[in-house]
C-alpha cells in the first residue's frame, strides 16, 4: 500500500528547544564577527567582542521595541519578521546591526568580502547565513522532550511518511535525529530554503492581497510568499499524490506557502509565538495551532 499521508515537521524549533540555544548562537556568532573584524578595527578581538554585544543588545532592544518594522530581508524582500523565532530573533539582530556597523565603518565590509568572498544574496545576509549555519552545526542536540516519542508514533503509522524539513544542510539534521535511537531512519528534507525570495518569481497562488502573492495577515503584518525554492520543495512533497501537512513553530518561512496552496499547516506554539501568527492560524482554514508537540498524531488524525 503506498503513502496516503505525508507529515513535514521543521526541524529547529519544532523538534527542538531553539529558545535555550539562541543566547548561544548569539554570543558565538558575535564572538566569531570580532575574529573577522578586529584586523580592520585595530582593536583586540575580546575588546572588539565587547562592543559588538553593546551594539547586539541595543539593535535587539529597538527591534522588541516595534517587531513589526523588522524582519530578516534577503534579496530586498522579508522572509520573516523579527519576533516569529528564538533563531530568526537573532537574525534580525544581527542584520539590523551589521547593517549599522558597515555604513559606520567602510573596512568592515571589506574585512567580510575577504573572510566571505563567495556572494548568493548581499553581504549581510550572507553573513547572517554564514554565522547561523556554522554555530547550529556546533550545538549538542537539545530535543524537546516529546520529540522522539511523536516521531517513534509516525514511524509505526502504516501509509505515513514523516519528512524533516530544514533550511540547514541534510546532514547535520541527519546526523542530531541518530542520537534519537529511531526505529527506522528519518528521511530530511534539506537545504529548502523557505527564506531564499525571489521578486522575479510569481508563485501559482491568489490569497487576495494587494498582489496575488502577498498575505495581508492582518494591519500591521503582511507575509511574501516569493518563495520559489520551497514551492518547489512542497510541489515534490505531493506529487506522488499523498496527503501534505505541514508542522512547524513559525509561520512566515515554513507555514505561509504551504497554506497558500491550500495544505493544512499546523503552528506549534512556543514560548515565543506571537500573537498575530496565533490569530492568523484561527482565522485560516487550513491552519491551526498546535497547543503541545505531543499532541500532533492526534491533530493529524482530524485531518483525515
Amino acid at each position: 500500500m503506498g503513502i496516503r499521508q505525508r507529515v513535514i515537521i521543521d526541524f529547529d524549533g519544532t523538534l527542538t528547544a531553539e529558545e535555550e540555544q539562541a543566547a548561544g548562537l548569539g554570543a558565538r556568532s558575535l564572538e566569531t564577527l570580532a575574529d573577522i573584524l578586529s584586523p580592520a578595527d585595530g582593536r583586540p578581538a575580546a575588546v572588539l567582542r565587547r562592543a559588538l554585544e553593546d551594539a547586539y543588545r541595543a539593535a535587539r532592544r529597538r527591534i522588541l521595541g516595534d517587531p513589526a518594522r523588522y524582519g530578516w530581508e534577503v534579496g530586498g524582500l522579508w522572509a520573516s519578521y523579527a519576533d516569529e523565532g528564538a533563531f530568526i530573533l537573532n537574525t534580525t539582530t544581527l542584520q539590523t546591526m551589521l547593517a549599522d556597523l558597515l555604513a559606520a565603518h567602510p573596512a568592515y565590509a571589506e574585512a567580510l568580502e575577504a573572510a566571505l568572498p563567495r556572494r548568493e544574496y548581499d553581504l549581510v545576509a550572507d553573513t547572517s547565513n554564514y554565522l547561523f549555519h556554522r554555530h547550529t552545526a556546533e550545538f549538542p542536540p537539545l530535543f524537546r522532550p516529546e520529540a522522539r516519542g511523536v516521531l517513534v508514533a509516525l514511524l509505526e503509522r502504516p501509509c505515513c511518511d514523516p519528512v524533516i524539513l530544514t533550511n540547514s544542510l541534510g546532514d547535520k539534521v541527519t546526523r542530531l535525529l541518530g542520537t534519537l535511537d529511531l526505529p527506522r531512519p528519518i528521511r530530511v528534507l534539506g537545504d529548502t530554503r523557505q527564506y531564499e525570495m525571489d521578486a522575479r518569481w510569481t508563485p501559482p497562488v491568489d490569497v487576495g492581497g494587494p498582489e496575488p502573492w502577498l498575505w495581508r495577515v492582518d494591519e500591521a503584518h503582511t507575509i511574501d510568499l516569493r518563495r520559489p525554492a520551497y514551492f518547489r520543495a512542497l510541489t515534490a512533497a505531493r506529487e506522488d499524490g499523498a496527503r501534505v501537512a505541514v508542522v512547524a513553530d513559525t509561520l512566515s518561512l515554513p507555514g505561509a506557502l504551504p497554506l497558500a496552496m491550500g495544505i493544512p499547516f499546523l503552528l506549534l506554539a512556543t514560548p515565543y509565538t506571537p500573537a498575530w501568527c496565533r490569530g492568523a492560524m484561527d482565522r485560516h482554514p487550513c491552519g491551526r495551532v498546535l497547543e503541545r508537540l505531543g499532541d500532533l498524531p492526534a491533530a493529524l488524525d482530524t485531518l483525515e
